[in-house]
């Protein structure tokens, strides 16, 4: 069954879904009409080092994806949906075999004004070792993007994808997976639409499997910004970390549910969840809902835990106390409590690139 046929013939989710708990699909649907894949257009794609230099050899981003992706440990919902309506903007990164790149390589999607889609595999060969930053821009009222593949053996990668749409919706759906020994570290930076769904799951069926997952969200108005994230641990000596950073202001939402898996036969795994919520304002709202499911009994640990909080008012002083006006202490806070996961996504060059983007989005949001 192709995935057109899928999607038409499921059943629509209700509030009872897990997964569309607290985002029903209705309202993030492009039309609100569940029984329709409406056309969406491609956006704009290209591939490039972020200081604008050549791209090494062994790199590349092919147009087209191969096959039906696997969609046994995702949404088969969302994912079905996402590639039938991507027809026209499938493409797979290919990564030879023991490629490498000292600077970041950054793949840029730009939306443009229409409602538009992307379904992008990641095909990391074995040994790899580099960075990767998916940014999207653009003030689409509607953005999809589907991510799928896998890395493998060996590989060393920072991932990080950046959501910067100036307003409207974006769906975000990953499925990736990890293969034995890899090293992946997966940020998400998100601020900027006026709501955002993203499905993040990353599977580990070989031994040796290792994953961060790191967030970064920034939110204010009226934003609403629901991120879902699963990681399944399917072999021995596998290990995960996940660790949430949210900044909430004005009357915006965000969610954060991460659902840790230990499969039987995982033996030696390694696993633990963190969220921590930082409000802004009283009519902010943040919820965070950590799970563990452990069917093996002989791992090293598991936990989870979850936090909220405002600014502290004797950091506010302190900095106030030293020259820094209301709005410049307030957002120097804010920067500090995200910087704290953005900092573990990557190395120096990586790292001073997220910076710049997110004070811009500082900036915008208390300009």
């Amino acid at each position: 069954m192709d995935s057109t046929s899928r999607y038409l013939s499921m059943e629509k989710p209700n509030k009872a879904d897990h997964l569309w708990r607290y985002t029903p699909w209705k309202k993030v649907h492009p039309t609100g009409d569940l029984s329709e894949i409406p056309p969406l257009s491609p956006p704009e794609i290209s591939l490039g080092i972020i200081d604008g230099s050549e791209l090494p050899p062994g790199i590349e981003l092919k147009r087209g994806v191969f096959g039906e992706p696997d969609f046994s440990m995702s949404s088969a919902l969302t994912n079905s949906f996402l590639h039938s309506s991507a027809e026209t903007s499938r493409w797979t990164l290919v990564v030879d075999k023991g490629f490498s790149s000292e600077k970041p390589v950054i793949i840029d999607i730009k939306t443009g004004d229409l409602a538009s889609v992307a379904h992008i595999s990641l095909e990391i060969g074995k040994m790899s070792e580099f960075e990767l930053i998916t940014r999207v821009t653009g003030s689409s009222e509607w953005f999809g993007l589907l991510r799928t593949g896998q890395i493998q053996d060996g590989a060393v990668v920072n991932d990080v994808v950046i959501g910067l749409l100036d307003r409207g919706t974006m769906l975000r759906s990953d499925s990736i997976e990890i293969c034995r020994d890899a090293q992946v570290r997966a940020g998400t930076v998100s601020s900027g639409s006026e709501r955002t769904k993203s499905d993040l799951r990353y599977i580990m069926r070989e031994t040796g499997g290792n994953i961060r997952v790191l967030g970064s969200i920034l939110s204010a108005e009226s934003m609403h910004l629901d991120h879902h994230i699963e990681i399944h641990h399917e072999a021995p000596e596998t290990f995960s970390r996940l660790s949430w950073h949210s900044a909430c202001g004005g009357s915006s939402r965000t969610i954060g549910t991460g659902m840790l898996t230990i499969r039987k036969g995982s033996i030696g795994a390694d696993a633990a969840q963190i969220f921590h919520n930082l409000l802004l304002s009283k009519t902010a709202e943040a919820d965070s809902i950590p799970e563990l499911e452990v069917m093996e009994n002989d791992v090293i640990g598991c936990g989870h835990g979850t936090a909220n909080g405002p600014i502290d008012e004797e950091q506010m002083f302190y900095l106030k106390a030293r020259g820094f006006d209301e709005d410049d202490a307030k957002r120097s806070l804010i920067a500090a409590f995200l910087n704290s996961t953005l900092s573990e996504m990557g190395g120096v060059d990586l790292h001073e690139w997220l910076v710049g983007e997110l004070t811009l989005q500082l900036e915008a949001l208390n300009a």
